[in-house]
């Protein structure tokens, strides 16, 4: 059972546990200890609920705001006066109050003030050992050789408190816990320790008169509003030169940081590699699951990254779905593609998206392109749109990361050439679609058509289909070729109405548009302007559409059935799971892959596979097309 139990809530638990023992404990003597001054202790509380109430907030090395509470000076204080057993009330007090006005949930606020008793009785059991004072009478009396003892306790007080809290963030993050609790130490340290050392001062004001005691307010608002200027300051500063949803390095903090990785690398001979990575299926993700679910993801994608990493390489976010890592003096080209590679593979172990939903976890790859100085540029555009080039080699290839080359950038030259094109194809009535009739053997009649888009560039020729359908698919161009294919086809298929034509009309369905959540109200529109009946149109898909998110396609199918728009199952056999999906979907007809038929006059297994096929469908009710007989 406890197997099952995640780390962070054993430490959580354990916590809790040991602060409310520590708590019941220290408790039974607070009667007896604050007897003698009551309002000292109810003053010096007061005082502490007001420090949780407006703590000093920091910019933490990792971008998050932080916040250090000066509420320490006051229960430290009441630790020297009335012993660990009223500051530990007083602190359970104050933090119990605040987190409650800050609405935080239950388990973190008890978390909290378990966390500050554990640190609380570890100053008071150090103070006991090394001073003299006694907290049974009163006052505890101390003395000059009593300070380096208060000293190390304010050290053993700040250290428990960050050690314990730090902890169970490094534990919910995953992240390295060593590399995250010394990270930011000096910073939180001073502050800390400043503030605690003030907590004397405190002890013998409140000794002379209480009437004094609020005349400290006066350095603390001080204290407070400088170093909340410092931190709005640092803020802002680190805000313009990181990215505000991962903390991350942004495009302008990357491109500082590799132009002074140029200038040594120039200085000193040596070679600098920058690694593109793009996550692939991301918008498929944000659609299907929503944004916070993407949000969560790109948050861990730098934590995970950074585990593969050199303190000294950077990795940025460069907007979207888009990373970029810096290795500076890195050795060889060899070096750069490991060190890619364990990119791409620590990006494939599945991500744990608890603090969204329980249990819910994401897998996702990424594309990765490597370029070199100087190999492949001598300046940060050069060395980015090569690197650019590689990814998308890498993203068509699906065969982990790849290295910049010459024939590359050739190939990207004319991707590049033919997206760009493509996006002003349709203003230019540069596409148009042909219809291929489908005949029916039993008579020789049309018994509808298969509308297919064709481009005639006048510079670039005729561009086959599987060129600039691919490149539509791996941008936002597909939606609109989708439309565009529709409205021309519903169009032609009025005319040939109004003409006393009447054949059913298919239109290939892409991957993208099968899983668009608008593509079904989008697609009834669409009939409704050209006046044609559902049941005239059929949409063409693919296995492999389906299987990109096999529950999406299904509930979009199952809503097309219900418009009465046919189905019909492309390229049949040489997909995935053909049998499975016969099953569950309601399609109308299968297509059975040009493959088989052009070789099942010469090969008697594709011979077979078609009279199979074809026997399967009519006992299923579902018709049968031959691609290829052409």
């Amino acid at each position: 059972m406890l197997a099952k139990i995640k780390p962070v809530w054993l430490y959580v638990g354990a916590v809790i546990v040991a602060g409310a023992a520590l708590s019941a404990v220290a408790g039974l003597d607070v009667a007896s200890s604050v007897a003698s001054n009551y309002a000292e202790f109810w003053l010096l509380t007061g005082l502490s609920v007001l420090g949780e109430f407006f703590p000093i907030r920091t910019q933490r090395i990792d971008g998050e705001e932080g916040e250090i509470t000066v509420s320490s000076i006051f229960t430290f204080a009441l630790l020297l006066q009335f012993g660990a057993g009223a500051a530990i009330l007083a602190q359970i007090v104050a933090s119990l109050a605040a987190d409650l006005r800050a609405s935080k949930p239950g388990w973190k606020s008890v978390f909290n003030a378990a966390q500050m008793a554990l640190a609380l009785g570890a100053a008071g059991a150090l103070i006991d050992l090394m001073t003299s004072g006694s907290f049974t009478s009163g006052a505890p009396g101390f003395d000059t050789m009593d300070v380096p003892g208060i000293l190390l306790a304010c050290a053993v007080l700040f250290m428990t408190n960050n050690v314990l809290c730090r902890l169970a963030i490094a534990l919910h993050q995953g992240a390295p816990v060593v590399r995250f609790l010394l990270s930011d130490l000096g910073y939180q340290a001073w502050i800390n320790l400043f503030l605690l050392v003030l907590s004397p001062v405190v002890v013998v004001v409140a000794e002379r008169s209480l009437l004094l005691v609020p005349l400290l307010a006066i350095p603390m608002v001080m204290i407070w509003s400088v170093a909340t200027m410092h931190a709005e300051k640092d803020y802002k500063a680190y805000q313009a030169l990181h990215d505000d949803l991962t903390g991350l390095p942004n495009r302008t903090l990357f491109y500082d940081r590799l132009d002074q990785a140029l200038l040594e690398a120039k200085r000193n001979s040596t070679k600098v590699g920058i690694m593109l990575l793009d996550l692939d299926r991301f918008k498929e993700i944000n659609d299907s699951l929503g944004h916070h679910i993407g949000d969560a993801l790109l948050r861990q994608i730098g934590p995970r990254v950074k585990e593969v990493l050199r303190e000294v390489d950077t990795f940025a976010r460069l907007g979207g779905d888009e990373f970029i890592a810096l290795l500076p003096d890195v050795g060889s080209e060899q070096d750069a593609v490991e060190v890619a590679e364990r990119i791409a593979a620590a990006i494939e172990i599945p991500f744990v998206l608890d603090e969204v939903s329980t249990g819910l976890m994401i897998d996702v790859e990424a594309s990765v392109g490597v370029a070199l100085f100087p190999e492949h540029g001598a300046d940060v555009d050069v060395l980015l749109q090569r690197a650019d080039i590689a990814m998308y080699v890498a993203k068509e290839a699906h065969g982990g990361p790849e290295v910049y080359s010459n024939h590359s950038d050739q190939s990207s030259t004319r991707r590049l050439t033919v997206l760009g094109e493509l996006r002003r194809a349709v203003d230019r009535d540069e596409l148009d679609l042909y219809y291929q009739p489908k005949v029916d053997l039993s008579n020789g009649e049309i018994a509808g058509v298969e509308a297919l888009l064709r481009w005639d560039h006048p510079r670039l020729g005729k561009v086959a289909p599987d060129e600039f359908i691919l490149a539509a698919e791996q941008t936002g161009l597909m939606r609109s070729l989708t439309r565009f294919a529709l409205e021309r086809a519903l169009r032609q298929w009025q005319i040939w109405h109004d003409h006393g034509l009447v054949v059913n009309i298919a239109v290939n369905l892409s991957r993208r548009s099968l899983l668009d959540p608008s593509f079904v109200e989008d697609l009834t529109a669409i009939l409704a302007i050209h006046r044609v009946p559902h049941e005239h149109l059929q949409l063409e898909i693919t296995e492999s559409s389906i299987m990109a998110d096999p529950v999406r396609a299904a509930e979009v199918c199952h809503r097309l059935n219900a418009l009465d728009i046919g189905l019909s199952l492309d390229d049949f056999g040489a997909g995935y799971s053909s049998l499975g999906y016969l099953k569950r979907l309601p399609v109308r007809e299968i297509k059975i892959d040009k493959s088989f038929i052009l070789g099942m006059t010469e090969d008697d297994n594709d011979e077979v596979i078609v009279r199979s096929t074809i026997d399967l469908a009519r006992n299923l009710g579902l018709r049968v097309v031959a691609e290829g007989v052409e």
